[in-house]
C-alpha cells in the first residue's frame, strides 16, 4: 500500500473543511447510513459557531483507485491570517498540498499568503476551483489570476506547470474538463495519487528514528501529544527517545507510551509501531514542544524547523475588580488566570505569555485580534471572569539602525463603487498606502493597501457603518516598517454611569437623545461603567438610573408607555476594538461590559491632568 500526505490550503471560507467532508464521505471513512456532522472536522465548539477553522487536524482515508490502494493523509488548515503561523509548520511535513481557490471571488490576500509558503518549500500544488456551480462563478479568470500569482512570488517553471481541476466541494463532484460533468470526486483522488509524490521518508525506514513536532495538544489520560511525520525508522510503543531543539541540545529524555496514527475521523493506537513517511502523534514527553526534534537515543542532530513566526499584537489580560466582580463566575482568582495562560502558551505556540510589573496582570501576545478574541472567549466558558485591554501592536528594531519597526497589513476590500471613495479616504488618513483598484465583479471594486496594523484596530466597526454592512475586509501579515508617526484615530465620546444600581426605563429614554445605549432597562451597572456611545467627542457621566417623579395629580390622558431603541450588543472582538486605551473589556461567563480603568469620575480627572 502506497502512502501520501496532503494539506488543504486556502483563503478563510474558499471550502476546505466542506471539502475535507466530501473526501471522507466518498473514501467510505462513514458508512452509507451512518449520520455524521455537517464540517466533521471543524469539533470545536467555537468553529462551529464562527465557521471557520481554527486549529488544524489531520485525518486519513483509504482510496482504491487505477494505482491500487493507497493511503492518503489529509491535513485541513486554517483559512485566517490569524492562525498562518499553524499552517507554515504543516507545509513542512507534507509532500502536496491542494489549494481551494473559489471561482467566484478568486484571489485573495490568504491565498497570496499560503502559496508563497508552499512553493518556498519546494511543494507543487495542485489548483483546487471551487465553487464553480455558483452563479457568478468565473473559473478560466480565477485560473488566470492564479497563475500570474504563482509568477509573481516566483514560482519555478516546474511549479508553474501545476495541475488543475475543477470542483464543487459542498455538492461532492469534480472534473478535470467543464465541458465533462461528473457527479464523484474520483478524479480528484486519482489527481492526488498521481500528482504527488511518495514521501521520501519511506525509503530512510532503516535508519533511526526521528520525527519533527508540529502540532502539539494536552490529552487528559496521555498527556503531552506531539504530531509530525516521521522522517525516518519506526516509532514503536515503549522505545527510548530523547528531544532535542533545533541548536541540537537534549531537552528531555523518556519513553514512547503511545503512538496514535490517523485512521478515519479517529486517533487509533498502533502497538506494532508506525513506518517512516507516516503522520503520527506521540505521547510520553513532558517538556518537548513545536519545532523539537524527537528521535532514537544515538541521534544528536537536529531536524531543520521553520521559525516561529513572531507576535504582532498584544494585550493585557488583568483580574477583574468591578463592583459585580465574582458575581457571574468561578475562576477569578490572578493564580487561576494565570496557569490557564501559560497552559495555552503550551499548547499554542502562536501566543506569548508574560508577567506585568503591575499586580495581578499578564500581557498576553499573538497573531492577531482573533486569535486572542478566541483564547478569551474560551476562558469565559469555561467560568473565568477577566478584565481585557485595547491591544496594541508589538514592534521590532531594526538591528542596525536602532530605528522602531511597526507591522504593516496588506488589506484587501471588496466595496461597491458607491463606498469605494469613502474607505480610501478614512483608510490612507490611518496611514494606509493605496497599491491597486480595479472592478471585481457587477458594481463591486476591489481595493488593495498597505496599512500599519495599529490603524486596523477599531475599524472594522466603522468600515461596516461605512459601507452599511456590504464591505469585505481582509487582511494579512506583510512585513515590518520604520514607524509610520501618530495616527489620528477620532472616537466618538462615551456616556459613563456616575453611581451603582440597576437602570431605569425613564432615564435611558431621556438618555438615546445624548447618543447609542449600550445597556437595556433593569440591567446592572455600577459607577465607571460605559453604558453607551456619546453623540459627540467628549465624554460624559450620566445617571442612568433616575426614575420618573410619582405626583398625586392625575393627567387628563394616561401616561404614554415608554418604547426604547434596542440596545447596541458587542461581540467580544467588537468590545476589544472598540474601547479606547483608559478603557477595558470586562468579561464573565455571563455578561460583556465596557468601562472605565479608573472608576471613580474625580480620580479619573486626576489621572487626566497628572497625564
Amino acid at each position: 500500500m502506497s502512502l501520501r500526505n496532503i494539506a488543504i490550503i486556502a483563503h478563510v471560507d474558499h471550502g476546505k473543511t466542506t471539502l475535507v467532508d466530501q473526501l471522507l464521505a466518498q473514501s467510505g471513512v462513514f458508512r452509507a447510513n451512518e449520520a455524521h456532522a455537517e464540517r466533521a472536522m471543524d469539533s470545536n465548539d467555537q468553529e462551529r459557531e464562527r465557521g471557520i477553522t481554527i486549529l488544524a487536524k489531520a485525518t486519513s482515508v483509504l482510496w482504491h483507485g487505477k494505482a491500487g490502494e493507497t493511503r492518503i493523509n489529509i491535513i485541513d488548515t486554517p483559512g485566517h491570517a490569524d492562525f498562518g503561523g499553524e499552517v507554515e509548520r504543516i507545509l513542512g511535513m507534507v509532500d502536496g498540498c491542494l489549494l481551494l481557490v473559489d471561482a467566484e471571488e478568486g484571489v485573495m490576500p490568504q491565498t497570496k499568503f499560503v502559496l508563497g509558503k508552499a512553493l518556498k518549500l519546494g511543494l507543487r500544488p495542485i489548483l483546487v476551483l471551487n465553487k464553480v456551480d455558483r452563479p457568478h462563478a468565473d473559473p478560466d479568470r480565477v485560473l488566470n489570476d492564479t497563475f500570474d500569482l504563482f509568477a509573481a512570488i516566483g514560482a519555478t517553471d516546474e511549479q508553474l506547470d501545476f495541475p488543475h481541476i475543477y470542483a464543487s466541494g459542498k455538492n461532492g463532484w469534480a472534473t478535470l474538463d467543464m465541458s465533462q460533468p461528473n457527479d464523484n470526486l474520483d478524479p480528484l483522488f486519482d489527481l492526488i495519487v498521481e500528482h504527488v509524490p511518495e514521501p521520501a521518508a519511506v525509503k530512510r525506514a532503516e535508519e533511526p528514528f526521528q520525527m519533527l513536532a508540529v502540532l502539539i495538544e494536552s490529552d487528559p489520560f496521555l498527556g503531552r501529544l506531539l504530531t509530525g511525520r516521521i522522517e525516518s525508522g519506526r516509532a514503536v510503543p515503549g522505545m527510548a527517545i530523547h528531544a532535542l531543539a533545533r541548536d541540537g541540545k537534549e531537552i528531555e529524555r523518556g519513553r514512547i507510551t503511545k503512538v496514535l496514527a490517523f485512521r478515519g475521523l479517529k486517533r487509533q493506537p498502533v502497538d506494532e509501531g508506525a513506518e517512516a513517511g507516516d503522520i503520527v502523534a506521540i505521547a510520553g514527553l513532558s517538556k518537548a514542544t513545536v519545532a523539537d526534534t524527537l528521535c532514537a537515543m544515538d541521534v544528536t542532530e537536529a531536524l531543520p524547523a521553520q521559525p516561529i513566526d513572531p507576535p504582532t499584537i498584544s494585550m493585557t489580560v488583568s483580574v477583574n475588580d468591578s463592583p459585580l466582580a465574582g458575581k457571574e463566575g468561578d475562576k477569578v482568582q490572578s493564580r487561576v488566570i494565570a496557569a490557564r495562560l501559560l497552559k495555552e502558551a503550551e499548547s499554542n505556540v502562536a501566543i506569548k505569555v508574560r508577567e506585568t510589573d503591575a499586580k495581578d496582570a499578564y500581557e498576553v501576545s499573538g497573531r492577531g485580534e482573533l486569535q486572542l478574541g478566541v483564547l478569551i472567549e474560551g476562558m469565559r466558558r469555561e467560568g473565568f471572569e477577566v478584565s481585557i485591554s485595547r491591544p496594541r501592536v508589538v514592534y521590532q528594531k531594526d538591528e542596525v539602525t536602532g530605528e522602531r519597526l511597526e507591522p504593516i497589513e496588506e488589506v484587501m476590500i471588496d466595496v461597491d463603487d458607491e463606498f469605494s471613495g469613502i474607505v480610501i479616504e478614512k483608510l490612507s488618513a490611518r496611514k494606509a498606502e493605496l497599491k491597486d483598484m480595479g472592478p471585481s465583479g457587477a458594481g463591486k471594486t476591489r481595493i488593495l493597501l498597505m496599512a500599519p496594523s495599529r490603524s486596523l484596530i477599531g475599524y472594522q466597526g466603522e468600515f461596516l457603518t461605512d459601507t452599511r454592512g456590504s464591505g469585505v475586509l481582509n487582511r494579512v501579515f506583510s512585513h515590518y516598517e520604520p514607524h509610520k508617526g501618530p495616527i489620528d484615530q477620532q472616537r466618538k465620546g462615551v456616556l459613563i454611569s456616575n453611581s451603582d444600581g440597576e437602570t431605569a426605563a425613564y432615564s435611558l429614554w431621556n438618555l438615546e437623545e445624548r447618543g447609542v445605549m449600550f445597556v437595556g432597562a433593569g440591567e446592572k451597572t455600577y459607577q465607571g461603567m460605559i453604558i453607551g456611545e456619546n453623540a459627540r467627542t467628549d465624554d460624559l457621566d450620566v445617571n442612568p438610573m433616575k426614575a420618573k417623579q410619582l405626583t398625586n395629580v392625575r393627567a387628563s390622558g394616561k401616561d404614554e408607555a415608554i418604547r426604547l431603541t434596542p440596545p447596541r450588543r458587542m461581540t467580544l472582538e467588537q468590545a476589544i476594538a472598540y474601547i479606547d486605551d483608559d478603557e477595558l473589556v470586562e468579561v464573565t461567563p455571563k455578561s460583556i461590559r465596557l468601562r472605565k480603568q479608573v472608576l471613580n469620575p474625580s480620580f479619573r480627572k486626576r489621572k487626566v491632568r497628572e497625564d
